[in-house]
């Protein structure tokens, strides 16, 4: 079953190539969506995907790029909407 998930990541997560390793990650697990800086420091990241999927980019989420340090991660799971077909930055 294809769901939806938004991951908001505080920490060192913006200027540490963080967006850009999501994106590999993310296609790696055939998911679609964006991630995205977010003016507060954080980085968003809204993704599609089987649920299996979804869950292998959360416990990559939670550790991030090489120089990242990610100190919280929020989530909030919904139904697939369908609106992607690839995963991109957002700026």
């Amino acid at each position: 079953m294809r769901k939806r998930i938004t991951i908001l990541i505080s920490g060192r997560v913006q200027g540490v190539l963080y967006r850009a390793n999501t994106i590999e990650k993310a296609k790696q697990l055939n998911l679609t969506g964006w991630a995205k800086n977010e003016a507060n420091g954080k980085v968003k990241i809204i993704a599609e995907g089987t649920e299996e999927n979804l869950e292998q980019l959360i416990k990559w989420a939670k550790q991030g790029s090489a120089l990242a340090k990610v100190d919280k991660i929020e989530l909030k799971w919904d139904k697939r909407q369908g609106e992607f077909k690839d995963f991109v930055i957002v700026y």
